[in-house]
């Protein structure tokens, strides 16, 4: 499938961005992948957009990878769209049978007519060869797009699907499979929700984004339904021959100096609980990738780093591998899937427990929103930090979790829910 490319230097990004983002609302499916400029060695891109279908696969968890597989093959060009947490029902004999408020399908992808890739000041525009005549009219059209009027209602109401009180005796449930050898790290998760609200997703993303500015930002457009996601972490990329997974396990509040800012990441770093978290969905991560490594290529590059981004700390490691060029890219991703940061360890124990105490169906949440390129290469994020809305239902979610370990208090553990819910919900409440 061929594209026509063309380069071109803006002079307001910031400004240029909103104008596009506004522009790509007259279309039925949009995705927008945004890393707010955030250092990262990693990145291909600074920020993109694919709109307007030309092709598409959307399914339930029924046989979605080889079907995954087959669609990305046919279609042999840039494919953007998601992979829903219910997967995992494909990738092991599993099942979801918890609420589901949104109804999300479980996978979608879509080939796109339109593509605009920024790096620095240069956008480069990639049309399919058809509509390459369209570009100098779009970049007219989005210079004079329209802000939305839609309005966020003034009478948000935030519930817990699971209360304070509940939420203990969960954990604590938790807490026994780990003491009894079920399981030794959990990732157990709950919903936020409001009924009967409409909310204007654009102006709900930007303020998320303005108030997180995490390096992978996604807006997704879906008919009614919506991804509004600040999510700081990055699931799996290919490039190449080298494949990288980079789980974030361990969390701390920002603080009001410079100074107290310091000292809680050095205890972040050091904090044994927080370390423990992580070393173990590492020690994951190191497994899942081997069923696609080069035989002893799989290794650790970066082991409980700290990031610090606007509203907490975080301790991220980095893991990569080098693969065959005959894998397809599609079982690399089968073969991780879920991720281990958002389901413990060992896995199968862990999702088959979480699927019992959670009330919610996940969906779209902990699973991955990202991109494949013509050449088989791959970049996905974790849907986490994010607001998930059904316009036609009225009805917008956000979920947050943590990793249960031994060593978890469920106070404390329910203090960091809080922590990353606060984004979200002051964005709801606050968005007029």
């Amino acid at each position: 499938m061929q594209r026509t490319s063309i380069k071109i230097q803006i002079g307001n990004i910031s400004e240029f961005k909103t104008q596009l983002l506004q522009w790509a609302q007259q279309f039925k499916t949009a995705v927008w992948l945004d890393s707010n400029n955030y250092h990262q060695k990693h990145s291909s891109f600074d920020a993109i957009l694919a709109v307007d279908t030309i092709s598409k696969i959307e399914t339930n968890y029924t046989n979605a990878f080889q079907q995954l597989k087959e669609y990305q093959t046919t279609v042999n060009d840039y494919i953007f769209g998601y992979l829903g947490y219910d997967l995992k029902n494909d990738v092991e004999k599993l099942t979801s049978s918890n609420l589901d408020r949104l109804s999300f399908p479980d996978l979608f992808f879509f080939q796109p007519k339109k593509l605009f890739f920024f790096k620095k000041n240069t956008l480069e525009i990639k049309y399919l060869n058809n509509f390459k005549n369209e570009i100098k009219t779009d970049l007219n059209d989005i210079k004079s797009a329209k802000k939305s009027t839609s309005k966020t209602t003034n009478n948000i109401k935030i519930k817990l699907r699971i209360h304070k009180d509940e939420y203990y005796q969960k954990l604590n449930s938790v807490l026994n499979h780990i003491h009894r050898g079920d399981i030794y790290e959990a990732n157990f998760c709950q919903e936020f929700y409001s009924k009967n609200s409409t909310i204007n997703p654009i102006e709900v993303y930007q303020n998320l984004n303005e108030i997180s500015k995490p390096p992978f930002a996604t807006f997704l457009k879906l008919d009614d339904k919506f991804l509004l996601s600040a999510s700081p972490e990055r699931y799996l990329k290919k490039d190449g021959e080298t494949v990288i997974s980079q789980p974030i396990k361990g969390t701390e509040k920002r603080a009001d100096t410079e100074e107290e800012d310091l000292k809680l990441i050095s205890e972040l770093e050091k904090n044994p609980k927080e370390r423990a978290e992580n070393i173990m969905i590492v020690d994951l991560v190191r497994n899942d990738l081997s069923k696609s490594a080069i035989k002893g290529s799989v290794k650790v590059d970066e082991l409980c780093k700290v990031y610090t981004f606007e509203q907490v700390h975080q301790l991220i490691s980095t893991v990569s591998c080098k693969v065959l060029e005959k894998i397809h890219p599609v079982d690399i991703i089968k073969n991780t899937f879920p991720m281990g940061s958002m389901t413990g360890a060992p896995k199968i124990s862990a999702l088959k427990i979480m699927e019992k105490l959670e009330e919610t169906k996940r969906g779209l949440y902990s699973g991955a929103v990202g991109y494949f390129t013509p050449n088989g290469n791959f970049d996905f994020n974790v849907i986490i930090r994010s607001i998930l809305y059904n316009a036609t239902k009225k009805y917008v979610s956000y979920s947050v979790g943590g990793a249960i370990t031994a060593q978890s208090i469920p106070e404390k553990e329910y203090e960091e829910c809080l922590l990353k819910a606060k984004a979200m919900k002051h964005v709801l409440l606050n968005t007029k």
